[in-house]
């Protein structure tokens, strides 16, 4: 019967705690009126790389990653990935060339791109990387990178 009870206790406390890990995942709540969006770009413009960007916020501030605080969050710029959806909004953005973390609270980046079509959205992600509940995001953008222009020998 002990064996049985244990058996039980166990059981129960991983469900316990996989219940818990789904509830916390994607419900740091965003105020309805939160929006992300570019400051500087715009829908077809034609920029040249480094691309400086910079990121607005409003209806929320924003805290380094690790801040556990209400109505806060940090930026991540997605450049050329799929949009964050379905189960992707209930789980730590990635990290990699195309999901790039601003977990310092940054504002605004000079980003290497190389010549062409790009995409770029901006996420607010939670203090731990997951993006809010409602997700605050900026609209889906493309920019053209053009080539360098070599200067002309006198």
């Amino acid at each position: 019967m002990r064996r049985l009870s244990l058996a039980i206790a166990l059981t129960l406390s991983a469900a316990t705690l996989a219940t818990s890990s789904v509830v916390i995942a994607g419900e740091t709540p965003a105020p309805d009126n939160a929006k992300a969006y570019f400051i500087n770009l715009k829908d077809g413009d034609k920029v040249s790389s480094p691309v400086l960007i910079r990121f607005g916020l409003s209806g929320m501030g924003v805290a380094p990653s690790g801040t556990e605080a209400p109505n806060t969050g940090h930026h991540h710029l997605l450049i050329d990935a799929p949009a964050l959806e379905g189960d992707a909004l209930n789980e730590a953005i990635p990290v990699d060339a195309e999901h790039v973390h601003f977990g310092k609270g940054q504002t605004e980046a000079s980003v290497n791109l190389s010549p062409g079509k790009h995409t770029l959205q901006l996420v607010l992600g939670d203090w731990s990387h997951i993006p809010h509940n409602k997700p605050v995001m900026s609209e889906r953008i493309s920019i053209t990178v053009e080539p360098a222009t070599q200067a002309k020998s006198p």
